[in-house]
């Protein structure tokens, strides 16, 4: 079974690490969260944007980046990054991939986006446009790969409450 990897590098924003808590809960992807953070994981915001799917959860927790590598070391890692030179649809994502994403304010570190260039993917937006929202960001990211991989496990038709199709 494939799996997917959303890696949070320092984020800053209670309410975007909700919500992307909950694209993981809803898509069974894992989360993984490098300190530190700029909230608490008891924060009201952050348990707020998840809503009750928290039970749902895989969520591994980091003290570093450097602690994330070693525990990860045998990952292919793909970075969302404004100063990426490949455009993420153009890329075919491979089983259990880990996809990385760095901090609202800052981004990922440049040294590892400049050690790793053909794994650092753009999404396209006009010149004036300085980012999307971090946790829009992951949710297109997540579906394209899962879109790669055939939706893995996931309910691809729903059901209406009052009426039979």
């Amino acid at each position: 079974m494939s799996k997917l990897n959303i890696v949070l590098v320092e984020p800053q924003i209670p309410q975007n690490t909700g919500n992307i808590a909950r694209t993981c809960a809803a898509t069974g992807a894992s989360l993984h969260l490098v300190k530190p953070m700029g909230f608490t994981v008891d924060d009201k915001k952050l348990k707020r944007a998840g809503l009750d799917y928290w039970y749902l959860l895989d969520i591994t927790y980091y003290d570093s980046l450097q602690d994330f590598f070693e525990k990860n070391n045998d990952g292919k890692f793909f970075y969302f990054t404004t100063k990426g030179q490949h455009i993420y649809s153009d890329v075919s994502f491979p089983e259990n991939a880990y996809i990385v994403f760095g901090r609202e304010d800052a981004g990922l570190p440049e040294e590892l986006l400049k050690a790793n260039p053909d794994s650092c993917l753009r999404m396209p937006m006009i010149g004036d446009a300085r980012s999307l929202n971090l946790s829009n960001t992951v949710a297109i990211a997540t579906y394209e790969v899962l879109r790669q991989w055939g939706f893995p496990e996931l309910l691809c038709q729903g059901k209406l409450t009052k009426y039979d199709w």
